[in-house]
Parts: C-alpha cells; sequence; structure tokens
C-alpha cells in the first residue's frame, strides 16, 4: 500500500482593496499558488478609476474629464496589452473599461467580497512562528467576521484624504464664496460665468484651470513655487513617456552630470514655450520634483482666459491678495489642489512610526520593524511614468515573499533601504 499524503493547504491572502493594485495583487497571488480573498468596501472594482457623481469619504474620487497622463503602451499590464482600438491616451471610463477586461480575462472577480470594509489587521498571538493575521471586516448588512490570513496586501489607494490647508490662508474665513477641493469638484457647470481662483498646479491643478478657463469669466491659478509644463505629445507626435522612458535615455541620463542634465531639458522646455514669460517659472530645477503634464496650459495663458498668479497671501471678503503684490475681486469661487493624505485605520498603529503617523517600508513595501513580512502596502510611492506596472513588480515580490519563495534581507540590512512615506 502507498501512504497516503495530506494535501497542502494553500496560504490565505487578503487583499484590501479591488482597484487597479488589488486586482493585480490578486492575479499575482494565484500565480504563485496562494488563495487570494479580496475585501472592497464599495460596490465594484476600478477604485481611482470609478468616476462617481458625488465624493464618498475615505475613497478617492475624480472629476469626470480625467484623461490619463502615461500612455496605453507604457501603461498596461504586462500580460494584457490594451486593445488596439484603444487611444493612445484613455479617458477615465476607458481604462475602468480596461481594468473590466482584465478582470474578466483572468477570472477575478471570484475572489473579490465587495460593500465588505476592513476594520482591522492585527497579527495573531503566534505572530513571529505563523506570521498569520487576524483580519475583522463588515458587510453592508453589518455583520462583523473575523478571518485568518496567511499574509496581507494592502492596495486602499493614497488619493482618499485631501489636505485642506485653509489656516495658510488669512482671512479665508471672510470668504462668501465656495471653497471646495479637488477631490470634490466634478465639472465645470457650477463655474459658468464666474470668477475662479484655482490653487497649486500639480496634474489636477492644470487640469482644473484649463477646463475652468473655457466657461468662467476669468480664471486664476496660484502657485508658490511654479511648474515645469510639458505635453503628452513630443518628438514626430509620439507619446511622451514611449520616447522618454528608455534604457538608452536613462544611460545617457545617468553618464551626464545632474546640473548639465537640468541646463540640457530645461533649455528643451523652454524652447517650446519661455516659463517665465508665461508665468510658469518654478523656484526648483527640473530634476528635483514631477513636471506638470498639460497640452492646453500655455495656449489658455496665451488667450487670457487662464492668468498665473503668485501664492494667496490672504483673503478679505471676495477680494483676494496675492504675494506679487495683485490683488484680484469680486472672486465666486475657490478650489484647493493642494495634495492628499494617506490614512490606513485599519493597520496597527505600530507600524506608523513618524511623528506623524507616516509609514517607514523598505523598498517602499515591507514594514520593517514586522518578524514575518507577511504584510505589504502596495502602490504608496509616485513614478516617472506609469504606476501600474509599478506596482504589479511589488505584487509579484510581495506574493512570492508570502509564498516564502523569496526572502528579504536580515533586519540589519533593511534599514539601508527603508523610505518614509
Amino acid at each position: 500500500m502507498f501512504p497516503v499524503q495530506t494535501p497542502i493547504m494553500a496560504k490565505r491572502v487578503a487583499v484590501i482593496g479591488a482597484g487597479s493594485s488589488g486586482l493585480t495583487s490578486i492575479k499575482c497571488c494565484l500565480d504563485e499558488g496562494l488563495e487570494p480573498v479580496c475585501f472592497e468596501s464599495s460596490d465594484d472594482i476600478g477604485g481611482l478609476w470609478k468616476f462617481k457623481e458625488q465624493p464618498e469619504a475615505d475613497r478617492c474620487s475624480i472629476y469626470r474629464s480625467v484623461i490619463v497622463n502615461t500612455s496605453k503602451e507604457m501603461m498596461c499590464y504586462s500580460d494584457f496589452p490594451m486593445p488596439d482600438h484603444f487611444p493612445n491616451y484613455v479617458n477615465n471610463s476607458t481604462l475602468l473599461q480596461y481594468i473590466r477586461l482584465y478582470a474578466g480575462h483572468f477570472n477575478l472577480l471570484k475572489h473579490i467580497h465587495f460593500q465588505t470594509t476592513v476594520r482591522s489587521v492585527r497579527q495573531r498571538p503566534d505572530f513571529s512562528n505563523s506570521g498569520q493575521w487576524e483580519v475583522v471586516t463588515v458587510d453592508r448588512d453589518g455583520r462583523e467576521e473575523t478571518h485568518v490570513f496567511d499574509g496581507v496586501l494592502v492596495c486602499a489607494g493614497h488619493y482618499t484624504q485631501p489636505i485642506k490647508p485653509l489656516s495658510d490662508f488669512p482671512g479665508i474665513d471672510t470668504f462668501p464664496g465656495t471653497i471646495i477641493h479637488s477631490w470634490e469638484y466634478k465639472d465645470s457647470d457650477p463655474y459658468l460665468g464666474k470668477r475662479v481662483v484655482v490653487v497649486g498646479i500639480g496634474n489636477s491643478g492644470g487640469d482644473i484651470a484649463v477646463e475652468l478657463s473655457r466657461v468662467c469669466e476669468k480664471t486664476f491659478l496660484s502657485t508658490r513655487k511654479g511648474a515645469w509644463v510639458i505635453g503628452r505629445v513630443v518628438d514626430r507626435g509620439l507619446p511622451l513617456d514611449m520616447v522618454m522612458m528608455t534604457r538608452a535615455r536613462d544611460l545617457f541620463y545617468w553618464l551626464l552630470p545632474r546640473a548639465l542634465l537640468n541646463l540640457i531639458l530645461e533649455r528643451i522646455l523652454n524652447q517650446r514655450y519661455d516659463h517665465k514669460l508665461y508665468g510658469l517659472q518654478p523656484v526648483h530645477r527640473i530634476l528635483d520634483q514631477h513636471i506638470v503634464i498639460n497640452d492646453d496650459l500655455p495656449g489658455r495663458i496665451l488667450l487670457g482666459d487662464l492668468a498665473m498668479k503668485s501664492n494667496v497671501q490672504k483673503f478679505q471678503g471676495s477680494t483676494v491678495f496675492f504675494d506679487d503684490g495683485t490683488v484680484e475681486e469680486k472672486i465666486d469661487a475657490v478650489i484647493l489642489c493642494t495634495g492628499y493624505d494617506y490614512k490606513f485605520p485599519f493597520l496597527p498603529t505600530s507600524l506608523s512610526s513618524g511623528s506623524d503617523g507616516d509609514l517607514k517600508l523598505y523598498r517602499r513595501i515591507f514594514p520593517p520593524s514586522l518578524e514575518r513580512p507577511t504584510l505589504a502596502i502596495l502602490g504608496l510611492f509616485q513614478t516617472k511614468g506609469a504606476i501600474m506596472p509599478a506596482v504589479e513588480l511589488q505584487a509579484r515580490w510581495a506574493s512570492r515573499v508570502i509564498a516564502g519563495l523569496n526572502h528579504l534581507p536580515p533586519t540589519l540590512f533593511l534599514s539601508h533601504w527603508v523610505d518614509w512615506v
């Protein structure tokens, strides 16, 4: 007689969030023989790219006209190209369609529990030996359930907590108009014929200011530090990232002194349009911060529908004073494009090592304080290009670590590659 072999149970992994990061995490877990169980607090997949008419607390929110800043060839998952008939730069609804195609092709939906919120993620008493986690969830009917998992992948996004620095603007309490964050902005309809100040010149600030300038009486874009601006289309009409994100260019940039490279790149952008002349001239060098990608901003400035302004100094009723000494009266609305914070209230507080609750992560993925590397936080970073393929690589590595196929270096060496995020 042959001995009876006991089947080895696949390790169970909790995936928190069913956006673009969560879906690729589910697939990577399946690829490594793991059993993923995904918890999604909303009723659909897509995360950030699922447009909703009204913003919902603690969830990502986008405006109706969002178009991605990375081309379809560069932002797709490695094993699932975007369809040929999709445009090079897709809008949010087309990207959501692609995400649905990806989930359907790899049969990922059956692993997702919708309208299920994760309340807490805690180490089990035997964590030092098992590396297991106790995850408490609540479904749409209020039923609470406790699960045990061998690993946890956090894919909950970091555009959920809008930063509204109202205290930075003296007199703002006297302003009679509306003040919202870009997280709340949906379209330009409420601002028809009005005078609006947009604060902040990131990608969202540029997009919103351009969109408003087409319907407002006047739009003002206020910035503290300026920005380097480039369009989505570059040499020979090709997408920006297809031309700029190549190994040859990276090698060339690595060989040149940083100061010389800054000079070359700034000269190229200023030959397109003089940033100082357009009121865009930043205080930082081009390689020190992210470039703003916007096709229409210089044109709207040239037409006079959009005016660049320095930092807001103070408010006095509906009058706004700027640091450069200029004053604009009869302002109807202010839109703050002042960034986001992140919050993972379900995680143990022991993982937040910074004074402001910041996370300390090895390679921007693994909390180094854990005895067993069975929890990973994905997508908590910014890239020079598309984030989806970068998160796919994170998910591959994290799932292999949880499966025991890859190993992290000893704790002594982790500190050399730790980032605050």
